[in-house]
């Protein structure tokens, strides 16, 4: 069964890492495993507090769905919706910036940023996802 390892994970941080140096922007990027749990996180110095729990509640919001969170505002006030973001608690962030991860078509986790605009949290969890040779989307 694949799955991301805490390596695997450190290594997507290490190519967001780039991108935010590419960008001048600082952030919070977190990495989860198929449930949403946490594997790793880095809040870079100068993020905003915010970040931290954004960039996390995010990447629940892509593996849940299996999609970009950012496809999810549409659905925010679904039944459906409201009801599993009330079951976690309000980890669930439906907003932009976060993306899941599959490797070799299988889900194994996601990648969630926070401190930008919208589209360079994207664009980071894209660049961190992608420097390790996985996809955003089944193949």
């Amino acid at each position: 069964m694949a799955r991301l390892s805490l390596a695997d994970a450190e290594n997507i941080i290490a190519g967001c890492k780039a991108k935010l140096d590419e960008l001048g922007v600082t952030m919070c990027v977190a990495v989860v495993d198929p449930r949403g749990d946490l594997i790793a996180m880095i809040r870079q110095d100068g993020a905003p507090w915010r970040s931290v729990m954004i960039c996390q509640g995010k990447a629940v919001a892509s593996v849940a769905w299996l999609r970009p969170s950012g496809e999810l505002t549409d659905i925010a006030q679904t039944p459906v919706q409201r009801g599993l973001m009330a079951m976690l608690d309000g980890r669930m962030i439906p907003g932009q910036g976060a993306l899941p991860v599959y490797r070799d078509g299988q889900i194994v986790g996601a990648v969630g940023c926070s401190g930008g605009a919208a589209e360079e949290d994207e664009a980071v969890a894209l660049a961190g996802i992608t420097s390790i040779g996985l996809t955003s989307a089944p193949a």
